[in-house]
């Protein structure tokens, strides 16, 4: 070879290294890299645990892993860490079971010498913080499920030391988010399944009972716990009866009872309340026979007062409002209501022109509809109820910072707590009721008829919307005339239905001037009592088609 062709010779590429040469390396190196996310990713909660236990004489192997990766390595680990397999779920779950039994032996043997069972307790707590990892796999849950996992983690809730309990809580919590359970149905069923046949919810009520607040960890604690019920609510809401019946909902009661600052765990707590009051008969009766309402009817009385001092203890406040009115849908509560002197409570509010007024408006609405709520209605009257709630149907409140109702939802409120007394008030009180409208020439009537012609003319709107869906579809079937019936409800008919009803009562059972003053105002405004009686007869129609 000349000296031209070797300067112009180049060398061949290198050989590309074939997949399964890369694949033999993956698996040579998988498991150090495991070791190395799982070690890596501690809480902060366990670091501040370690710190104050006995350190070790001499550092370990992993302890020297530890120390050979740099911190931008580590962030890398943490943030591109690999995805689980289940042989390497395997591995962490028998070293969890080795350690959690190394821990309960050293503990029965060392009882009172913390020192010597102390080690064994940062590793079993360093080998719970790595199973964090297995929420990122939801479709290995069976795995978990079937290695006996979820009774070991679930005896540890009971363990001496309660950051131990806490941080089985945290896993728990993070194992059972919504939106990781929803990424595999197969792994979901099975581990909800098989936490529910362990009993979790009595087991998680025990570890609340000894939860100190005054400490900050427990604190998460508590806040984890909650949100635990929530997800196991959420997910399969049948579990709202059992959860309350194994204890959750008398701790709930208690909780709201301390005297203490208000705090998120306060507001949690009055959330999870109101899910398992929401749509559980079960769970407003055990409410009723738990003396439930009185505590609510207590913790709303501050705000009788007092404005909430912040968005988060308004929403607290908010919800024990909501609570209130899902536990008189039980019909013995609302006689626990009218003897814990709730009606007087709401009256109240409704004085002090605070934000508490919506929520008592609401619930007052609930505590004396339909034929159970009689006993509320005459006692409204004889606490002079008429004074509050009229001046409240003659003009609605301006929406301000204080009104969080909407017009329409205060209007239909109001009107709808007199149509209930003009349903269930006799005697005295039915009389007392009927004269207010003849006060002050009439002026209640006149209020009657703008709230007729307004809510009127907004169902004429959405007819005439239905109307043109109607023609641009084929024929309407069963299912598409109850949507549209609702549309119609929610677009102003249930508050017309309500307004319309109070005219005929009056009419009929107050003085003749109530008629004509109706009828006066009908003519002048092109109306007829025809209409009034159509929107009665759909209202009666639809009630008995539903009977």
């Amino acid at each position: 070879m000349d000296i031209g062709e070797l300067l112009s010779y180049k060398p061949p590429n290198t050989p590309k290294r074939t997949q399964d040469d890369e694949l033999e390396e993956e698996d040579d190196n998988e498991f150090e890299r495991q070791r190395k996310i799982r070690k890596l990713a501690k809480s902060r909660k366990e670091k501040e645990l370690t710190s104050k236990l006995k350190p070790s004489p001499e550092p370990s192997d992993e302890q020297e892993l530890d120390r050979a990766i740099t911190e931008e390595e580590r962030e890398k680990i943490l943030k591109f860490g690999e995805i689980l397999d289940d042989s390497t779920l395997k591995r962490m779950i028998l070293l969890f079971e080795k350690r959690a039994l190394k821990n309960q032996e050293m503990r029965i043997k060392f009882p009172d010498i913390p020192e010597k069972f102390m080690e064994s307790e940062v590793e079993l707590h360093e080998t719970i913080q790595e199973l964090h990892a297995v929420a990122t796999v939801p479709d290995l849950y069976p795995i978990m499920v079937e290695l006996q996992a979820v009774p070991s983690m679930l005896e540890l809730l009971a363990h001496e030391n309660t950051d131990v309990a806490v941080a089985v809580v945290d896993l728990l919590q993070e194992l059972t988010d919504v939106d990781i359970l929803n990424e595999s149905e197969e792994g979901a069923d099975v581990l909800i399944e098989t936490l529910l046949d362990q009993q979790i919810c009595a087991l998680l009520v025990q570890n609340l009972e000894r939860m100190d607040e005054s400490v900050k960890e427990e604190v998460e604690g508590v806040h984890n716990t909650l949100a635990i019920f929530e997800n196991l609510i959420e997910f399969r809401p049948e579990v709202c009866s059992d959860a309350a019946k194994q204890g959750l909902l008398q701790w709930l009661l208690r909780r709201l009872r301390v005297k203490m600052p208000f705090d998120g765990n306060k507001l949690y707590a009055s959330e999870i309340l109101s899910i398992l009051l929401q749509n559980s008969p079960e769970n407003r009766q055990l409410l009723g026979d738990l003396e439930g309402i009185d505590v609510l009817l207590q913790q709303l009385a501050f705000y009788k007062r007092h404005d909430p001092s912040s968005n988060e203890e308004n929403e607290m406040m908010e919800n024990l409002f909501n609570c209130l009115c899902s536990s008189l849908m039980h019909a013995p509560n609302r006689e626990r209501f009218l003897r814990g002197e709730g009606l007087q409570l709401m009256n109240l509010m409704l004085r002090e022109k605070k934000l508490s007024r919506n929520g008592s408006l609401k619930v007052l609405d609930h505590a004396m509809s339909g034929p159970d709520g009689k006993e509320n209605c005459n006692k409204f009257v004889d606490i002079l109820g008429l004074r509050t709630i009229f001046p409240l149907f003659m003009k609605t409140p301006k929406r301000n910072r204080k009104r969080i109702l909407t017009t329409e939802e205060h209007e239909e409120h109001v009107v709808s707590i007199i149509s209930s007394m003009l349903r269930n008030c006799r005697g005295p009180q039915r009389q007392r009721l009927l004269n207010k409208f003849t006060e002050n020439d009439h002026e209640k009537v006149d209020r009657l008829m703008e709230l007729h012609f307004k809510y009127l003319e907004k169902v004429e709107e959405v007819d005439l919307t239905i109307d043109r869906e109607r023609r641009d579809a084929e024929e309407e079937t069963e299912e598409e005339e109850e949507v549209n019936y609702l549309r119609r409800l929610e677009g102003g008919l249930f508050t017309l239905q309500l307004v319309d009803y109070i005219l005929l009562e009056v009419c009929h059972g107050g003085p003749s001037s109530i008629k004509q003053r109706i009828t006066q105002i009908l003519n002048l405004r092109g109306g007829s009592f025809k209409t009034i009686r159509h929107v009665m007869r759909g209202m009666l129609k639809k009630a008995s088609s539903k009977s």
